[in-house]
């Protein structure tokens, strides 16, 4: 996912989960001064699949985890803060540091796409400018039973004049190495840090959380209580975004810190 754009791409106790998990892979998304929680407990070779490990800790870098697709089925996409039940729609505006602008629509569709044996839903994501298709994109999520919502991938198009110029940033959790993140945790809790995505050399962000109480004011509205994430990739370590959650809305706000000064802010919300 390029981490200069807006969602395509938020206690280890919440987030421990029934799932076989493995460490091995190089951590190459640690911020400088996380929260961090011990690696996560293997599940003996014995154990039954559904077996919930004594600890978790939420994926880093580039270590490998396998997801169960039984804590999975059924669940709806109901986080607190980005609840994504089909139908929903955001419509957002970008303005870059010269002042052009561009719009962001996000839509959650009735779709879903088997990945891993898990249902992700589909979430179309659109970025125009002056009507004209810029980025367009199929966003893939999942929840499970305990309220952490997964990123299991993406398939991404840019265009110019009308062409397809490029897929870069597309990947699949299980295909070609790649694997799945976090996008907020159960119980957002600050200090957390955490894998949003990993496919080597093509899509590697984290994040790591900053606040929950937060104040914010966008033209759909002003929210208190707001979550507040620290979003960045080693692809790219001069980039830096901190994106905002509304309880019971979503994603409300992205204002990048680093590497640039664009900002996006929610102009239309309707929920599913």
């Amino acid at each position: 996912m390029d981490s200069t754009r807006w969602i395509r791409t938020v206690g280890v106790a919440a987030a421990t989960l029934a799932m076989l998990a493995g460490c091995g892979g190089t951590d190459t998304t640690q911020p400088p001064s996380p929260t961090r929680s011990a690696p996560a407990t293997l599940q003996p070779p014995d154990a039954s699949p559904t077996a919930v490990p004594a600890s978790f800790a939420l994926p880093q870098g580039s270590e490998p985890i396998e997801l169960d697709p039984s804590l999975f089925a059924g669940v709806a996409l109901d986080h607190p803060y980005w609840p994504m039940a089909p139908g929903s729609r955001w419509v957002y505006r970008e303005t870059d540091a010269e002042g052009a602008e561009q719009q962001v629509e996000v839509t959650v569709t009735s779709e879903t796409k088997e990945i891993l044996g898990i249902p992700a839903t589909v979430v179309h994501d659109l970025v125009t400018a002056d009507g004209e298709t810029i980025e367009d994109t199929l966003d893939w999520y999942a929840q499970d039973t305990l309220g952490n919502l997964w990123y299991l991938g993406e398939d991404t198009k840019e265009y110019e004049n009308g062409e397809v110029v490029s897929t870069e940033g597309s990947w699949e959790a299980g295909v070609d190495g790649a694997q799945a993140g976090i996008i907020l945790p159960a119980d957002p809790q600050v200090g957390q840090a955490y894998r949003q995505e990993y496919y080597a050399g093509q899509a590697e962000d984290a994040a790591e959380v900053m606040s929950v109480d937060e104040h914010v004011e966008v033209p759909f509205g002003s929210f208190d209580n707001v979550l507040e994430t620290r979003d960045f990739t080693p692809l790219d370590p001069d980039v830096e975004e901190h994106k905002f959650y509304a309880n019971g809305v979503g994603p409300v706000e992205v204002r990048q810190t680093s590497g640039g000064s664009s900002h996006e802010v929610l102009l239309s919300f309707e929920p599913g």
